[in-house]
């Protein structure tokens, strides 16, 4: 049977849970219909989910729609849970964008649709709550069309939108009216489908929809449909379209399996429990699945079907099943032979902020660096790093829901109380130029000189967004095979050395946008001096001579930004300013929109809080504020410096007492 891996995503309270509850409903998997304000919808099944009214964590539900087996993921839409999103999307073979009619495109529409369009994931639109008051089609689809840059293909006929009558036409390519909308578009993409327009050669409705159907997959156009979620109004049409609009699953079962963990659980024993979507191949019970230096044996796999998980004995390409038995398993961990499965750079922005936690209760430390340890395995961004001098455990976040939401779920999972320390920006370090170091190997291991290998690095700047790029210029006769198997292993361990030490630059901030290249290499090899060069003599001397070498480059920190857009009241334009200007803001050209004003602006990240917390009382509540990463800035004065958390190879002496003993 064909599989389509359909995301759902949306910013918060668009009405996307609402929208997953009636989809589910529709296609027979649930008898009754939940409601996000009453705790019930199926997929926010996690208590805190319940209580807030938010999706926290991601969620699969499985259906089968006109032979088509449908794996539908709903994700958070609250900007704090981001990352929850990211890791799904690169399982996805399409997406449903929901998009409100009343609130129309807001800062996280925007981030997703760029994601997706990014990550080239056939997107299709539902513009939602055309019941209510205030809902406008064409200023949404103008929006869209406008702040997203999307090529949109309206399919079915809205009416009474704005009130409770609301009623939505059925697509139907063959109507007229539809069809020359549709052709219009699609026309601009297809020159011989243009030409056919001009000589009005006729076009049939099969012919219209198999173009419809490639320039979807082609992301050269997205569908949009129209609806109310909570009364179910068009919500059967998306579900009769969407599994004939994308594409999907295209991975042979045949093979050795391949895929992707994106999501890990715990089970009621506290055992891990890997999500995965199989590309290709299949996956057996008691399959031995390599991951980094271990060997994990599959136990078990339950395999998503007709609404629930089903114990099966094998996952086939296309499926997503919770995997048993993958203990060495982490977010992004891939195993077989695919390009699907290549995990690639992050698709949103990092954290920008950071927290120590500390254990209300002193005889609780070890439990909450267990317990944060565990949550830090299903969501790697929040980055958990322990100050073994200060005995403080930091945690990068997002925001402060989040932050409230860990609290909570340590207290609830585990019994466990904190308290956060007020919130920082979490800053960046960059290369101010070009730096070199080298460290040959010793005659003999020495006190100061332990490590039997010569590593020279150069570091260089590149331009912001770049990331980490790593290099080998070095003669394949100088790296010790007998120690790394093959060029590419060795490549593989020093990549992976690099970016360890680059977590903390001079100031303790993350190091990027540089290249590192191996200019120097050599080894010792047995039997002159037995064991020789090993392993981890390359990955211990790599900290110390990277470190030389970045003293020698220099860094600037730098500062996250925040793009922020201002909605308020048009009689406080100039209360709205001066207050920009106190934060040190950098406004934009202001525009009026009926009896409001948009205005844009830029904005430190650690002046954010003050603008959100400032907002409401100036705009008697009016006032909405909404906030995107917008990259980073040197920092401005003396520059911040963090705690280090690893072995100091900025300090030679207190290194290798670290890591030798000496």
């Amino acid at each position: 049977m064909a599989s389509l891996n359909l995301g759902i995503l949306a910013h918060v309270d668009a009405g996307k849970t609402t929208l997953t509850e009636q989809l589910l409903h529709a296609a027979g998997v649930i008898d009754d219909v939940g409601r996000v304000d009453a705790g019930t919808t199926t997929t926010d099944s996690l208590e805190l989910e319940r209580q807030r009214g938010i999706t926290i964590k991601s969620a699969v539900a499985s259906f089968v729609v006109d032979g088509v087996t449908v794996n539908l993921v709903d994700t958070p839409g609250h900007s704090d849970f981001i990352a929850e999103v990211e890791r799904v999307l690169g399982v996805l073979d399409g997406a449903i964008l929901v998009v409100s009619a009343v609130e129309g495109v807001q800062s996280q529409t925007l981030l997703l649709f760029r994601a997706l369009r990014g990550l080239r994931i056939p997107t299709v639109f539902f513009l939602n709550k055309l019941d209510r008051t205030g809902a406008d089609v064409d200023r949404t689809l103008d929006a869209i069309r406008e702040r997203l840059e999307a090529n949109l293909v309206p399919l079915g006929v809205p009416s009474s939108v704005g009130t409770p009558e609301v009623a939505v036409g059925p697509p139907d390519l063959s109507d007229r009216a539809q069809a020359d909308a549709a052709v219009e578009v699609l026309a601009a993409n297809d020159d011989d489908l243009l030409h056919r327009v001009v000589d009005e050669t006729p076009l049939s409705t099969h012919e219209l929809w198999k173009i419809l159907v490639d320039q979807t997959a082609n992301l050269l156009v997205q569908p949009v449909f129209f609806g109310a979620a909570l009364p179910g109004i068009g919500v059967g049409d998306l579900l009769d379209w969407t599994p004939h609009l994308l594409p999907r699953s295209s991975g042979d079962a045949a093979g050795d399996a391949s895929g992707t963990v994106f999501k890990i659980e715990r089970g009621p024993n506290r055992e891990k429990i890997a999500l995965v979507r199989v590309f290709s191949g299949t996956l057996r019970t008691r399959d031995r699945i390599p991951i980094g230096d271990e060997v994990n044996t599959v136990t078990a796999i339950d395999v998503f079907e007709h609404g629930t998980t089903t114990r099966r004995s094998q996952a086939r390409a296309g499926d997503i099943a919770k995997v048993h038995g993958l203990n060495g398993a982490r977010i992004g961990t891939t195993f077989g032979d695919t390009e699907r499965t290549e995990t690639g750079d992050h698709v949103f922005s990092p954290p920008t902020l950071e927290t120590a936690v500390v254990a209300r209760h002193p005889q609780d430390k070890r439990a909450v660096f267990e317990a944060l340890t565990e949550l830090a395995e299903q969501d790697p961004l929040i980055n958990l790093r322990q100050d073994d001098a200060r005995q403080e455990l930091f945690l990068s976040l997002y925001g402060e829901v989040q932050q409230e939401v860990i609290a909570q779920t340590l207290a609830v999972d585990y019994d466990l109380e904190i308290d956060f320390r007020p919130t920082t920006p979490v800053c960046i370090e960059r290369p101010n130029t070009t730096g070199s170091a080298i460290e040959t190997i010793p005659r003999s291991r020495t006190t100061d000189r332990p490590f039997l290998a010569t590593i020279g690095l150069t570091v260089e700047p590149l331009p912001p967004g770049s990331g980490v790029d790593f290099e080998l210029d070095v003669g394949i006769k100088t790296i010790p095979i007998h120690v790394f198997d093959s060029v590419d292993v060795f490549r593989t361990v020093m990549h992976q050395a690099v970016t360890d030490t680059l977590r903390q630059g001079l100031r303790g901030w993350q190091v990027t946008d540089c290249k590192v290249t191996m200019t120097d290499c050599d080894y010792q090899a047995p039997p002159r001096r037995w064991p020789g060069t090993t392993l981890s003599d390359y990955r211990e001397l790599t900290p110390l001579v990277l470190m030389a070498a970045l003293k020698q480059a220099g860094t600037t920190v730098c500062e996250p930004l925040l793009d922020v857009r201002l909605e308020f009241p048009e009689d406080l334009l100039g209360d709205i300013l001066a207050l920009l200007n106190e934060l040190d803001a950098q406004p934009g050209q202001p525009t009026r929109h009926g009896p409001v004003w948009i205005l844009k602006a830029t904005i430190r990240a650690a002046r954010l809080h003050d603008l959100q917390s400032r907002l409401p009382d100036m705009t008697r509540g009016e006032g909405v504020v909404e906030s995107a990463f917008a990259g980073y800035q040197p920092v401005r004065g003396t520059p911040p410096s963090r705690p280090r958390t690893d072995r100091n190879p900025l300090d030679r002496i207190d290194y290798l007492r670290r890591t030798v003993g000496t």
